[in-house]
């Protein structure tokens, strides 16, 4: 345990894409236990508010499934569950600690008719074109260092005029409240998580990952560039975390409206329509 608390990790912009999977997999691999308690602690349970409300912002309407992208201990695919009653949900995780935690957690609250879980990539999922209404990271896409292609992927399995959904924290925008909030994150933050975990080094990096998280116009461009439309941002207590959500846009052109059609035909031939 000594050893373990002495940890140290490194900056994520000083890491290869290789080294930082590797970190994100130890770092989860060994807070699982008390992941819930310290995200509901540290976080005075505002994490419990913000994936709420993302959960009542989703729209199903053709497949009404969702998927949870990076599910970690499965809070948000429990909220979905319970805020849209007819929905399927699909979670999947590459840190095998984390699946198992959320698979007790989901037997325990009576909803594995309705959750499955499984390991996977989130740069590489297993499922076919347009096969969820939404598909939503919580908290997870500042640990995957190929950001764009993760969302592609979220793009990809999600149906035409579906939703895709980021909640992330990030660095607040106003000045001195950003001070504040970085040496929260940076000083505070980490001693009061090594009261609780055996690896108090995991919450610096938890710090480091959201001072090097793009600023929110730079995020959403990124979700835009992944092929999503209409992105729209929303900030969550005072701007420390945000939720983004764009569609995917339908490919196919729009059905020509019959009574159009026919004006246009008539009026080639010089028919008069009152």
């Amino acid at each position: 345990m000594e050893k373990q608390a002495e940890k140290h990790y490194p900056s994520v912009t000083g890491t290869t894409k290789d080294e930082h999977i590797g970190m994100v997999k130890e770092i989860f691999g060994t807070i699982t236990e008390r992941y819930d308690f310290l995200n509901h602690f540290l976080s005075l349970r505002r994490d419990v508010v913000w994936r709420r409300f993302a959960a009542r912002r989703m729209r199903f309407f053709n497949t009404y499934r969702f998927l949870d992208v990076a599910c970690g201990t499965g809070d948000l695919a429990v909220d979905v569950a319970i805020c849209h009653p007819r929905t399927e949900i699909t979670g999947l995780d590459f840190v095998r600690e984390m699946v198992a935690k959320a698979r007790r957690k989901i037997e325990k609250k009576g909803l594995c008719s309705r959750i499955r879980l499984i390991e996977g990539d989130a740069v590489s999922l297993p499922f076919a074109d347009g096969s969820f209404d939404v598909a939503a990271i919580a908290f997870g896409i500042r640990n995957i260092p190929d950001r764009i292609e993760a969302l592609r992927e979220m793009t990809r399995v999600v149906a035409a005029g579906g939703q895709v959904m980021v909640l992330e924290m990030v660095l607040p925008r106003h000045r001195l409240f950003r001070r504040i909030y970085h040496f929260y994150l940076s000083k505070i933050l980490p001693r009061l998580a090594q009261a609780f975990t055996g690896n108090p080094g995991a919450y610096l990096y938890l710090a480091d990952s959201i001072s090097n998280f793009p600023a929110p116009e730079k995020f959403a461009a990124l979700m835009e560039e992944a092929g999503l439309v209409g992105v729209k941002k929303y900030a969550l207590t005072m701007g420390i975390t945000y939720l983004f959500c764009g569609i995917k846009p339908d490919p196919r052109p729009p059905t020509p409206d019959p009574c159009i059609c026919y004006r246009i035909f008539s009026s080639s031939l010089g028919v008069s329509i009152r």
